[in-house]
């Protein structure tokens, strides 16, 4: 009798921007509630999920990437750790299967530090990326590690937010380094995309002619975004904003016709975004044998 496969083959894309090389790594995704998401009502939700063909309640895929920019290696974002959900934390799996020892990768560039996107900074207070500088926005690191912010919150976002990112980056403490823009790693330029958290960080890799825009957690659902970018998320600091950088963002990438990878669209988490009919159309990348 044939066997069936019990796995997916390992979830990594590569794509050129000239000569540096982005590798699409994923590491896995979370299922969660719906009561996150804000200023939609409820049925409204469910139903363009169902009339998309996505779970409900809501799934989320949770990416990094890889920059091979000359001799460096740099890695956007460190997935969900062991913390989280089993689904997560498949990031150094799909490593090893793009040939990436985590001791080769000596830059940890974050968009923020949200739990899906730190936790697989360390481990037991030990580095898991041993010779990596820890590279984010300088309110990032300042807004959670504020004391004052930290008591604002509930009991939920003290322990899984604040003291969750105090614990990952502590081991990291005497190789980081901080930005408010500019470029932070060869070929990638910082843009700062505050509301989701104040310091959340979008990156431009650019070389040659080429670019593409990595650019966080613009979205986390993208066939509710993207039709409606008013939509917020419970996690959102500033959901005001966050909603006012998105609308700004949507409309660069769509006027300046960008390719953009998002750490929560599906998988290799590549697209454009076009105007149409006073909105916005989501194009996937297609997948490219050639590099």
């Amino acid at each position: 009798m044939a066997k069936h496969p019990e796995a997916q083959v390992p979830a990594i894309h590569h794509r050129k921007v000239g000569d540096i090389t982005v590798t699409s790594v994923s590491d896995g995704f979370l299922d969660g509630s719906m009561a996150v998401i804000q200023n939609i009502a409820p049925e409204d939700a469910v139903r363009i999920l169902q009339g998309a063909y996505r779970p409900v309640p809501r799934r989320t895929a949770v990416n990094t990437f890889l920059i091979r920019s000359g001799d460096r290696v740099a890695l956007v974002d460190t997935g969900c750790g062991t913390a989280m959900s089993p689904t997560g934390g498949k990031l150094f799996a799909n490593l090893a299967a793009a040939g990436v020892a985590p001791e080769e990768i000596d830059t940890v560039l974050l968009t923020h530090m949200h739990p899906d996107h730190s936790n697989g900074l360390s481990k037991d207070g030990k580095r898991l990326f041993p010779n990596a500088e820890l590279v984010m926005h300088a309110q990032e690191l300042a807004h959670w590690h504020d004391d004052v912010q930290m008591a604002k919150s509930d009991e939920v976002g003290r322990q899984r937010n604040f003291q969750a990112s105090r614990d990952q980056v502590a081991p990291y403490a005497d190789r980081t380094r901080t930005f408010t823009g500019g470029e932070v790693f060869p070929g990638v330029t910082a843009m700062p995309l505050p509301g989701h958290t104040p310091g959340h960080t979008g990156y431009v890799i650019a070389s040659g002619n080429q670019q593409l825009f990595i650019w966080g957690d613009i979205i986390h659902l993208p066939e509710i975004q993207i039709q409606h970018p008013e939509v917020t998320m419970a996690f959102d600091v500033d959901p005001v904003q966050a909603a006012a950088t998105r609308a700004r963002i949507f409309d660069m990438v769509a006027t300046d016709g960008l390719a953009v990878a998002g750490m929560h669209m599906h998988f290799p988490g590549l697209l454009h975004l076009a105007k149409r009919q006073g909105g916005y159309t989501l194009i996937h990348d297609g997948w490219y044998p050639a590099m």
